[in-house]
């Protein structure tokens, strides 16, 4: 059976602090194939990563992404409240990732809120600006958000993002008004039907978020294209066994 593509949840993020350049490092040290991360647009327009509208759960600081400017949001610990191992570790800016993963291994990027639409077109000028256009795919709850990104770049690969058990993952892909790239369902709404209809409709299908050695090996099973989890490094081990092809 064809092995799925290994994608870290914000990083290493079950071993590392979710979202920051130390987790997404010891995500492609860890074998990942790619990397999924979130992003928000700061008071004074740069696209940051992290997943929360709020720097108070994963920094040392307090205060709405949005009200705030890439300079104070840079004083925050995004380290410390995962462990000391990570002190000072700073929310990085969206750049810096791409950056950081080698240009063989592909970033999904999450957009969190459209913020009046400066989300897509700040995602667009960059990823035109670094050439990254071939090795991002774009998703988002928001599938609004999505038409707008496509129409603003005809190029960016979408994915739909959902937790809804649909009749059809593969329909509704398909009667999207835009041209769906990959669809990434929760991993509880999955079923081998669904997978095998979405391969076949020709949709990769990346499901999240997979942390459980059983599910990893049960959605595998499936027949899914990637599966995105909190711990690469047992994903891949369990991929390595090869025990579903003994």
């Amino acid at each position: 059976m064809k092995k799925p593509l290994v994608i870290g949840h914000r990083g290493s993020s079950g071993e590392g602090p979710e979202n920051t350049l130390a987790s997404f490092a010891l995500a492609i040290e860890q074998g990942c194939d790619g990397v999924e991360l979130d992003i928000h647009v700061t008071l004074d327009g740069h696209l940051v990563v992290c997943h929360d509208f709020r720097l108070d759960r994963t920094t040392d600081r307090k205060g709405t992404i949005a009200r705030l400017t890439l300079e104070e949001i840079r004083k925050a610990d995004a380290g410390s409240w995962f462990s000391g191992r990570f002190r000072g570790e700073r929310v990085p800016l969206l750049v810096e990732v791409l950056d950081l993963i080698p240009d063989d291994r592909f970033i999904n990027v999450e957009i969190k809120h459209s913020y009046g639409g400066r989300a897509e077109a700040g995602l667009v000028e960059l990823l035109r600006r670094r050439k990254a256009l071939d090795r991002v795919i774009v998703s988002s709850f928001d599938h609004h958000c999505m038409v707008r990104l496509k129409r603003l770049e005809p190029l960016v690969k979408v994915g739909l993002l959902y937790e809804a058990n649909l009749f059809s993952h593969a329909e509704y892909a398909g009667q999207a008004p835009i041209q769906v790239y990959s669809l990434h369902p929760a991993f509880h709404v999955l079923t081998e039907e669904a997978v095998k209809e979405a391969l076949e409709a020709g949709y990769p299908m990346y499901v999240y978020t997979v942390n459980e050695p059983e599910y990893m090996r049960l959605v595998w099973k499936a027949g899914v294209s990637g599966i995105i989890t909190n711990y690469p490094a047992i994903l891949r081990g369990i991929l390595e066994e090869d025990r579903m092809g003994s």
